[in-house]
């Protein structure tokens, strides 16, 4: 089969869909988002008026909205979700309702309107912690809260529902860094490299968990990757998606060797104790696909960003940080 040509993107307006949709579209892709458009509406001016894209404000829970949108889709890229545990632990039953129970919906309607290909963001949290040097994509799941446990339960429904006629692939991303317009400062690397610049303190919350990163330009272009490939290539497979583990405290210390000066740093006890070193050996050897930014390019390119005045009000701004906006809209 050819690869597909219209992709619907959920949470297209998203930290990585920001990001994702204008090479979608480079791509020659027509795109179509569904999004709640949370952190404002001006996330894809850029491509606004490209006339391969649809934008719609809409909840994915909208099952209606679904079955309307969905027919003529060949693939569905699934991002949407409440990013992180924090996020999710303000309201589990929201949580729920959009990360487990619209997602079965989502699952079902695709099919129904035969969907080709379905793309699904689960998460590397889904391990919890590992003692293992590597963690591969053959070890158990060991989720440690309500967000990676639902993660959990969408990969098992995914399989569940594939068929020769639906073709899915699971997606473990590490943890995304790097500038986007639709910025977050609420993961490791960018959490660390806002604190350095515009506080001039970087504080660390434990320091010795690992964490797995990978730059969200490599992120996003996988998902290009994964819509050219064969079908049998990706069809029921389950991939990391990760570049260089590194202990918190680690990270720390690339944030203050790219920008190049002795920025103080504060060591504070924490209760979260996820680590685990995560190998991206399969998507390599499977599909060719190794991601090539680093970290300290990350670092970089916000350092740039706040540079150029492209981060307005970083400290203070609810919008780049996914607890604070729930908590000010108040979700139901």
């Amino acid at each position: 089969m050819n690869k597909p040509q219209n992709v619907l993107v959920t949470g297209g307006a998203g930290y990585v869909g920001a990001v994702l949709v204008p090479k979608l579209l480079h791509r020659g892709y027509r795109v179509k988002v569904i999004d709640l458009y949370m952190y404002g509406e001006e996330v894809l001016d850029a491509v606004r008026d490209h006339s391969n894209l649809v934008q719609l404000k809409g909840d994915i829970r909208d099952q209606a909205l679904l079955e309307r949108e969905l027919p003529g889709t060949d693939a569905v890229i699934h991002l949407a979700c409440i990013s992180n545990d924090p996020s999710y632990e303000l309201d589990p039953a929201l949580g729920k309702s959009i990360n487990y129970d619209a997602f079965i919906s989502l699952v079902t309607v695709a099919k129904k309107t035969r969907v080709r290909r379905f793309i699904y963001a689960s998460s590397s949290s889904v391990y919890g912690v590992k003692d293992e040097a590597e963690v591969t994509e053959e070890l158990s799941l060991e989720p440690l809260t309500d967000y990676s446990l639902y993660k959990a339960k969408c990969e098992e429904a995914l399989l569940a529902a594939a068929t020769d006629d639906f073709i899915v692939t699971i997606i473990r991303p590490s943890t995304v860094c790097g500038y986007s317009p639709r910025l977050r400062l609420d993961l490791t690397v960018n959490i660390l490299t806002n604190h350095a610049i515009n506080k001039g303190t970087i504080t660390v919350f434990g320091g010795e968990q690992k964490r797995p990163n990978i730059h969200i330009e490599d992120m996003t272009d996988l998902y290009l990757v994964l819509l050219e490939q064969p079908e049998e290539k990706i069809h029921k497979q389950i991939f990391n998606a990760g570049y260089q583990n590194y202990k918190v405290m680690e990270i720390a210390q690339i944030v203050r060797d790219v920008l190049g000066n002795e920025i103080p740093v504060e060591v504070i006890p924490t209760n979260d104790n996820r680590s685990y070193h995560v190998s991206s050996e399969k998507i390599r050897q499977a599909l060719g696909f190794e991601a090539r930014r680093t970290v300290q390019e990350a670092v970089a390119d916000l350092r740039d960003a706040f540079a150029a005045g492209k981060i307005p009000n970083p400290l203070d701004d609810i919008r780049y940080y996914n607890i604070k906006t729930m908590q000010h809209l108040k979700l139901t």
